[in-house]
């Protein structure tokens, strides 16, 4: 049986102090044989840099994913690419942008492959079809290969990702919501043995709104201003994951299990 731990949006310093503090007792408790984290919000709560990864790996994660904001830091992706560190993109960005939306890992030598997509409801840039992209990856990759297939589908329609998961079902091992930072009740396995949540939530400030201080949200919703985000550096905080059971020799998975972890990080 293959364990896989999939780590909800990491959202500024305090979400990857948060991973530090919180993700070794996972790996003691749970024993995952492949950790994912979707890092798109990982740098100060907007994109990704080397150094922020880096982080990260540090505190246990082998693979990151990312969403709409991967490219907001300036050469913050690229610099990873040039590094090697195990970050993809969604696939479903236009031709020609760097990075790859999915790629192979191996853990208990066995191949697992994951992969990124976006969702396109109420999003703002115009992607191609998640849909149609899955399908294009997948007759590349047949499933026969693979003892494992994960999706993160980083969107912001719940009814987008189940349509989703319903496209994808019987097809991959697991079809895991991005994007929200609110973990979804509503986790199944479904009878073609794929594991799918709406969206597994964050790993970050849990006194605020989806990991931002409250004040300027409240503010901005008071008097229709736009007031900047701020991500605190202490207090209390909360850890959002999935472990995913799968039986290595159908790829079909066995269960789903939610993780809530609260802390404190002074």
């Amino acid at each position: 049986m293959l364990k896989i731990l999939f780590i909800g949006d990491t959202v500024g310093k305090i979400g990857r102090q948060t991973l530090k503090k919180i993700l070794p007792g996972i790996r003691r408790e749970h024993k995952p044989d492949l950790i994912i984290a979707n890092a798109e919000n990982i740098a100060h709560g907007t994109g990704l840099s080397a150094a922020t990864l880096e982080e990260a790996m540090d505190a246990g994660v082998d693979l990151f994913t990312s969403g709409d904001h991967a490219f907001d830091k300036e050469k913050g992706f690229l610099d990873c690419l040039n590094k090697g560190l195990p970050i993809i993109r969604p696939a479903n960005y236009p031709s020609g942008v760097p990075g790859e939306g999915y790629k192979t890992f191996e853990a208990k030598d066995r191949k697992i492959l994951v992969i990124n997509l976006l969702g396109r409801v109420f999003m703002g840039m115009d992607y191609d079809c998640p849909f149609r992209k899955l399908d294009e990856i997948l007759s590349n990759c047949p499933r026969e290969d693979f003892s494992a297939i994960i999706i993160d589908i980083h969107a912001e329609a719940t009814s987008e990702k189940v349509a989703f998961f319903h496209h994808a079902d019987g097809r991959a091992s697991a079809v895991l919501g991005t994007h929200t930072h609110v973990m979804t009740a509503d986790g199944q396995v479904s009878k073609e043995g794929t594991a799918f949540l709406s969206d597994t939530g964050m790993v970050g400030f849990a006194d605020g709104c989806i990991g931002i201080k409250k004040e300027n949200i409240l503010k901005t919703f008071l008097t229709q201003i736009k007031y900047p985000h701020e991500i605190p550096e202490a207090g209390r905080t909360i850890f959002n994951a999935i472990l995913v059971s799968i039986d290595e020799k159908t790829g079909r998975a066995l269960g789903i299990t939610p993780i809530i972890k609260f802390t404190h990080i002074k």
